[in-house]
């Protein structure tokens, strides 16, 4: 007798089908950058933030733009400079002088989707004024507590060939991002696509697919999505392995690693492995999930020594040796 198999929940199909939707929307503006893309995704249906690194021109700040339009959320743009202050992203108090009272003028931070550009580029003090709308969701100003919309992301981009004049964000900061991700340059053919398009003129027009009503039901859907014990495990040990690499037989890894991954980053690596399952129509995680999400969840955490850096061994090859060498139980 032949093994009946279960007809999809509608409701999932309809939520798969919303997800491919909104790849596909995007897709009309930006080509190629699929990698950013579903990345970016995974940050929104996680409730988490995104590090952008890549040199200037690869549409870095219109994909974030474009996605933002997609799902019909408020957009804020903040250009970040070595002058900017932190009341220039939170708010601050503005004097009312017809009734004597100070009013809260709320900042750029008060949007959906913000788009922080060159982070890196303005002094601590003022990066800093953003750990508290990533972490709490909520801004302090004059001495009043403010809710940030829901949903709220927080989408970085940062400039990795230049250093003069820049700040580089603390590890405290960098853990605050779920996912750092490199952007490269395109394929020839994306190339030639983007070449017409500048030359011609391209409609950068979008519809918005869904909303943040929707964005809720998705972010509670893909915490549904199965993560077996095996993986659960599979994941505790890639941590493990980060800290103590000899116990996994990767000994000669143990003097370029100074700092291993916290616990941190162990859920983010799950939870961003079921957003990626969940944007590619499944409902369960797969070993291929987590060993495509584990460099942008590890690459900011993991801090290399001095041997490393002489042995011009990056995170991304440390990365890489970590998943060749644990196996899955």
């Amino acid at each position: 007798m032949a093994q009946h198999t279960p007809a999809p929940d509608p409701r999932t199909a309809a939520q798969f089908a919303l997800v491919h939707r909104v790849r596909a929307e995007i897709g009309r503006v930006i080509v190629g950058q699929h990698a950013l893309i579903d990345r970016l995704l995974i940050a929104l249906l996680t409730n988490n933030h995104a590090l952008i690194e890549g040199v200037p021109g690869l549409a870095k700040t219109l994909t974030v733009s474009t996605l933002a339009r997609t799902l019909d959320c408020s957009f804020a743009r903040i250009q970040f400079t070595p002058d900017l202050l932190p009341a220039d992203i939170t708010g601050t108090l503005v004097f009312n002088p017809a009734d004597g009272a100070f009013r809260v003028r709320r900042g750029p931070v008060f949007a959906n989707v913000v788009l922080a550009d060159e982070i890196n580029r303005a002094p601590a003090k003022v990066q800093s004024a953003l750990l508290e709308a990533m972490q709490e969701r909520q801004v302090t100003i004059g001495g009043e507590t403010l809710p940030l919309p829901d949903p709220f992301l927080v989408l970085a981009t940062q400039n990795p060939i230049e250093h003069e004049g820049t700040y580089p964000l603390p590890e405290a900061q960098l853990d605050r991002f779920m996912l750092k991700v490199i952007v490269h340059y395109p394929e020839r053919e994306e190339e030639r696509l983007i070449l017409r398009r500048g030359l011609e003129g391209a409609d950068d027009h979008v519809e918005a697919v869904t909303g943040p009503a929707q964005i809720a039901q998705l972010r509670e859907a893909v915490a549904a999505v199965e993560l077996n014990e095996r993986l659960r495990e599979y994941v505790l040990r890639l941590m493990e392995a980060t800290r103590d690499p000899a116990r996994y037989q990767l000994a000669p890894l143990a003097p370029l690693i100074e700092f291993g991954a916290s616990p941190r980053a162990g859920v983010f690596l799950a939870r961003a492995a079921q957003a990626y399952a969940f944007i590619h129509e499944r409902d369960y995680v797969t070993p291929d999930d987590v060993k495509a999400l584990a460099p942008d969840v590890l690459r900011h955490r993991i801090i290399t020594t001095y041997e490393a850096e002489a042995q011009s061994m990056s995170t991304e090859t440390i990365v890489q040796r970590l998943l060749e060498g644990v196996g899955i139980p």
